[in-house]
């Protein structure tokens, strides 16, 4: 665990949206924690410090709640869908050593062959990993791939003790050529080219 995980956070006994709007404008995010079959624990956290944490996927918390020391995963951010503020967020108890389903961003790197493209099909994969070695992406690497490559959730190399939970026929990347533009494709940019010149012309 980094120090920048390392979070105070307050209990809290109040409730209700105009409670937590006071608690954000006083620079604090409204949270749960729950797990392993304990009773929920409703907590404030520092706004700006938790902001940035989770800014990586699967991000782990060290909260020290009242000098009571607990690991907490992000499960889920709830964010204004207009200004895209944190409303609330959901963290899920977690115990060092404990392996954790969670969904991995896929990074890939390298390039494939001159004239080819690559699709990425699958932009996460569902894996297993212990709560403390939670990897934060996972590359896939295309360098000299030809046309007609592709990548499997099953060839992907995953972090050491991390398992595979997705299908491991899944696709994840496909290499292909762009297609070439048809008659018709030319013939339709060539009408579109016209009308726009007709158009301007009669402004």
């Amino acid at each position: 665990m980094s120090e920048d995980t390392k979070v105070q956070a307050e209990l809290r006994e109040s409730f209700g949206k105009g409670f937590a709007r006071r608690l954000r404008a006083a620079g604090k995010i409204p949270a749960v924690i729950y797990g392993h079959g304990t009773e929920p624990v409703h907590v404030a956290l520092p706004g700006h410090q938790v902001s940035l944490i989770i800014r990586r996927a699967n991000a782990l918390l060290e909260l020290d709640i009242e000098g009571k020391g607990q690991l907490a995963l992000v499960k889920d951010v709830q964010r204004d869908p207009v200004h895209q503020i944190i409303e609330h967020i959901d963290l899920l108890v977690v115990k060092k050593g404990e392996k954790v389903a969670i969904d991995v961003p896929i990074i890939v790197t390298g390039e494939s062959a001159s004239g080819t493209i690559v699709n990425l099909d699958a932009t996460t994969l569902s894996i297993e990993a212990e709560a403390t070695h939670i990897p934060q992406n996972i590359e896939v690497s295309v360098e000299g791939l030809e046309e007609g490559a592709h990548i499997t959730g099953a060839d992907v190399k995953l972090p050491k003790g991390s398992t595979l939970l997705s299908d491991p026929e899944v696709l994840v990347v496909a290499i292909s050529v762009p297609a070439a533009p048809t008659e018709d494709d030319a013939e339709g940019e060539t009408a579109e080219g016209t009308e726009a010149a007709e158009e301007s012309a009669a402004e």
